[in-house]
C-alpha cells in the first residue's frame, strides 16, 4: 500500500512540474492544483496509514491514526480552494486584456524592429 501511495504522489508531482513549466496561464493553474494534490496525500501519509484504525487513541488501542496530518490536511484543501479560486480570475483577467494566455517571457532586443510597428 506504501508503493501505491508513493507511486500516486511522485505521478501528481510529475505532472504538475510538468504543467508548471508549460507556457500557457491554464495548464500552469492545473499543475499548482496537481502539486497541491500531491502535497496533500503526502501530508496525509505522513499521519501513518492504517486501515479501520480510530483517529485518536483510546484505551487498550494498540494501532490508531495521528489526527494532526488530517487535520492540516483539511486545512490546506480549504487554502488550496480559495488559492486556486484566485488564481483563476487573475490569470482570467489576463486571458481578456490581451486575447491570449501566453506567458511571454523574453523580451525584446532593442534594435529588432518591435518597438518600430504601431
Amino acid at each position: 500500500m506504501e508503493f501505491l501511495v508513493a507511486s500516486a504522489i511522485g505521478v501528481l508531482t510529475a505532472g504538475g512540474l510538468y504543467l508548471v513549466l508549460r507556457l500557457r496561464t491554464f495548464p500552469v493553474i492545473l499543475g499548482i492544483s496537481l502539486l497541491t494534490y500531491a502535497v496533500n496525500v503526502f501530508l496525509f501519509a505522513s499521519g501513518r496509514l492504517t486501515l479501520g484504525a480510530p483517529p485518536v487513541l483510546r484505551d487498550h488501542m494498540e494501532t490508531y491514526s495521528d489526527p494532526l496530518p488530517q487535520a492540516l490536511v483539511l486545512t490546506a484543501i480549504v487554502i488550496s480552494f480559495g488559492m486556486t479560486a484566485v488564481v483563476v480570475m487573475i490569470g482570467l483577467g489576463a486571458f481578456l486584456g490581451s486575447e491570449d494566455d501566453h506567458v511571454d517571457d523574453q523580451i525584446e532586443a532593442p534594435g529588432t524592429g518591435a518597438e518600430d510597428k504601431p
